[in-house]
């Protein structure tokens, strides 16, 4: 996954916004007045570890002024982070698990829940913590965090495709806004390219990137979405890529391509903000970086739901993080009530940019909107982001979509899975195999993989 330097800008008072009040509730009792099942004793002090990829800045500074906000108002339970860049983050979850020295808490992405829950690195969420989950969290959010139904921890950053559109680029076209089909899209692409005299690429009507799995995975699957397609059967044991669907939206990808609409060689993360790609798909970490790297052009930034067939419908990727309890933890209790005060609690805060407002929102959704970033509890990210018309109104499509986003499929071979996809569309991107083709080798490759036994 294509990790994202975000912008500093908000993260300086995230420690005051983020964590107002430190309050937890009655051990073992949850807001609703239930018992949640957390389990374990509670004699003696108790140091609880985090291991994250929060390794750099502001993610860093940002979770540490959480952790120091629950640490001077719990003298019992103290946590301290620790963290690995996200490259690093599934090998050293597996190889602390073998040596016995597992954090107590875990930070992992989501398409990794599968993986971790198999080999007994994960543990279920009790069952008060598990309700109040299902309710407070958006659907895609929620499916991300389980496998087969259970959920294993509380999401944290999620993220949603949408596309990402240049205004001045599409004006210069003749184009009054920004696609709603996909028919519309391959136009708006085809009018909006131009090359000059040598072949050589000046703009691109639509970005593909190829700059890692994410974002050429994160293109293909949002676009699939939007079409009613799905990588996977709904049981995750077979493969559905080589439907109507995949075959359209593979289909559309290489004749972008191929009629010189779009370039993969081209560096999508460099070309856009520049004014040398008029359209392309990605998740909505993007707007901070744009808004930081553009300055005033970034005024030229639309972002509209990602294109399908026809424009009533609406369907896109989400994918994400989640925090849970390590299965060997020794403290499952305690770290549970850490989360529960991190994820689930809402708190007073203020939004962004310097609005006096307070709202009352969960620490984690705080901190995630500090640094350009949101999460599954979609009440949040609208309380946070304000009203229409207020703060970026960039981030709102991003917002609607945690209604209607599939999540990433999250099996035990999800990691396979992906890196077979992406070499079955970059086999198509540069025109070494068919549409069809690779779609009848990618269908074999996913069946034999998801038949291997547990």
């Amino acid at each position: 996954m294509r990790r994202r330097t975000f912008t500093a800008g908000a993260a300086g008072a995230a420690g005051a916004a983020l964590l107002a009040a430190a309050g937890c509730e009655a051990p073992g009792e949850g807001a609703d007045g239930q018992d949640d099942g957390y389990g374990g004793g509670r004699a003696g002090s108790v140091t609880l570890t985090v291991l994250t990829h929060y390794a750099s800045e502001p993610l860093a500074s940002a979770l540490e002024s959480a952790v120091d906000a629950w640490n001077a108002s719990h003298r019992r339970v103290r946590v301290r982070t620790a963290a690995v860049k996200f490259q690093d983050l599934l090998t050293t979850y597996m190889v602390r698990q073998a040596a016995g020295q597992g954090a107590d808490i875990l930070h992992p992405y989501c398409l990794w829940t599968g993986q971790l829950v198999r080999a007994g690195v994960l543990r279920p969420a009790p069952p008060g913590a598990a309700r109040r989950i299902r309710r407070d969290f958006s659907a895609p959010a929620v499916a991300a965090a389980s496998v087969a139904g259970t959920v294993y921890g509380y999401p944290t950053e999620v993220q949603t495709y949408a596309l990402y559109y240049n205004r001045r680029l599409l004006r210069e076209a003749g184009l009054g806004g920004p696609p709603r089909t996909w028919r519309e899209l391959e136009d708006a692409a085809y009018r909006t390219a131009r090359r000059d005299g040598h072949g050589n690429t000046l703009v691109q009507g639509f970005g593909l990137s190829r700059a890692d799995d994410s974002t050429v995975v994160g293109q293909t699957l949002a676009l699939l979405a939007a079409g009613g397609g799905t990588l996977l059967s709904p049981d995750g044991r077979r493969a559905a890529v080589g439907s109507t669907a995949g075959r359209e939206v593979l289909g559309l990808e290489r004749r972008l391509i191929e009629r010189g609409a779009a370039d993969p060689g081209v560096p999508l993360f460099r070309a856009f903000p520049s004014g040398r790609v008029a359209m392309t798909v990605n998740a909505g970490w993007w707007t901070a970086s744009l808004r930081s790297a553009m300055g005033a052009d970034y005024r030229d930034v639309g972002v509209a739901p990602v294109p399908g067939p026809a424009a009533a419908g609406h369907g896109t990727l989400a994918t994400g993080f989640l925090l849970g309890v390590n299965a060997r933890s020794r403290h499952p209790r305690e770290a549970w009530e850490f989360l529960h005060w991190l994820n689930g609690v809402p708190v007073p805060a203020v939004r962004p940019g310097g609005s006096p407002e307070r709202v009352a929102v969960s620490r984690m959704s705080s901190l995630q909107v500090s640094v350009g970033s949101m999460t599954g509890r979609a009440g949040d990210m609208r309380a946070l982001l304000g009203a229409p018309g207020r703060g970026d109104p960039n981030l709102l499509p991003f917002v609607d979509a945690l209604r209607y986003a599939v999540p990433e499929p999250n099996g035990p071979r999800a990691q396979r899975v992906r890196s077979l996809l992406r070499k079955n569309i970059e086999e198509v991107w540069t025109g070494r195999s068919t549409v069809d083709a690779a779609l009848q080798t990618l269908t074999g490759q996913l069946d034999q993989e998801l038949s291997r036994p547990s």
